[in-house]
């Protein structure tokens, strides 16, 4: 009888972990028994994601380019977007991968699931989902009071941002990811939003694939008062100038060729208010110019 009593007492000392679940990007029902101890990101803006959470401490591995903020650059590596070593991960023993499916990793995303590992799976397409996707981190690593507080901030600095340029004269803009093959973004992309914040027009936001490959003449024929250019790390990329070829363009005609670095724009993190603030100021110059 003794000890059944004090076998009851321990059961009812011993913490209580109660079950988590949330429902992710793509539509996955993600339900842990507790929050997550053991991380593993499968993107570099998730990564980043999750220490602007307050849950950074809780990461085990990530793939390559998880390079911000300085404590990613230490954690272990697991591959890349384009190849996950699956050995490697599965020896961290993650209770928990966050993962943005692309082409090159969305089979073997599906493969980890399979494998009973809880995977969260994220791809904001509008400014306020990177501060529902920080919160959301939150609940799943128990860090929800700093990841609160980091959303809040976030929505209030992109409130700020929309109405400082809500009535400006609107631009219209060519956002150039990359040059060979030329590529750009369409209206749906989280790009195109930050655009439309500060005042510009995406000329490709109609078209029907979110990163889609384009023509060089379909530039000229949409005729950008501004080009905007992405390219590789903190450096202008040498191709931006490769349009002063074309001087009949607007966007050349009046020296409107910009860059701005890729992990500021192209990155779906709270740094993308950074991104946005250099992208809301070149567009007052533009107008300043006009």
């Amino acid at each position: 009888m003794l000890r059944a009593l004090i076998a009851i007492m321990l059961c009812a000392a011993a913490p209580v972990r109660a079950e988590i679940s949330v429902v992710d990007d793509y539509g996955h029902r993600v339900t842990l028994a507790g929050p997550a101890r053991r991380i593993v990101s499968l993107s570099p803006h998730l990564t980043e994601l999750l220490y602007a959470a307050g849950a950074g401490a809780r990461l085990v591995g990530a793939i390559e380019h998880s390079d911000y903020p300085e404590a990613a650059k230490t954690l272990p590596r697991i591959g890349s977007e384009s190849g996950i070593r699956l050995e490697a991960l599965l020896q961290l023993k993650p209770d928990l991968v966050a993962a943005w499916p692309n082409a090159g990793s969305r089979r073997q995303i599906e493969r980890i699931a399979a494998l009973g590992v809880p995977v969260y799976r994220s791809e904001p397409r509008e400014l306020d989902d990177v501060a529902r996707t920080l919160q959301t981190l939150g609940t799943l690593a128990g860090t929800q009071t700093a990841a609160d507080a980091a959303a809040a901030e976030f929505r209030a600095r992109a409130e700020a941002l929309r109405r400082a340029n809500a009535a400006k004269p609107r631009l219209r803009v060519f956002y150039q990811v990359w040059n060979r093959p030329l590529m750009t973004v369409n209206g749906d992309h989280l790009i195109s939003k930050v655009m439309q914040m500060c005042g510009g027009e995406n000329v490709f936001a109609g078209l029907p694939v979110i990163a889609p490959p384009i023509e060089r003449e379909a530039v000229l024929r949409a005729a950008p008062e501004v080009i905007v250019a992405s390219g590789v790390g903190e450096t202008r990329p040498v191709w931006l100038d490769d349009w002063r070829a074309f001087p009949q363009l607007p966007a050349v005609a009046k020296e409107r060729l910009y860059s701005i670095p890729p992990d500021l724009l192209q990155r779906h993190t709270p740094r993308i208010l950074d991104g946005a603030e250099r992208l809301c100021t070149l567009f007052d110059q533009v107008r300043a110019g006009r």
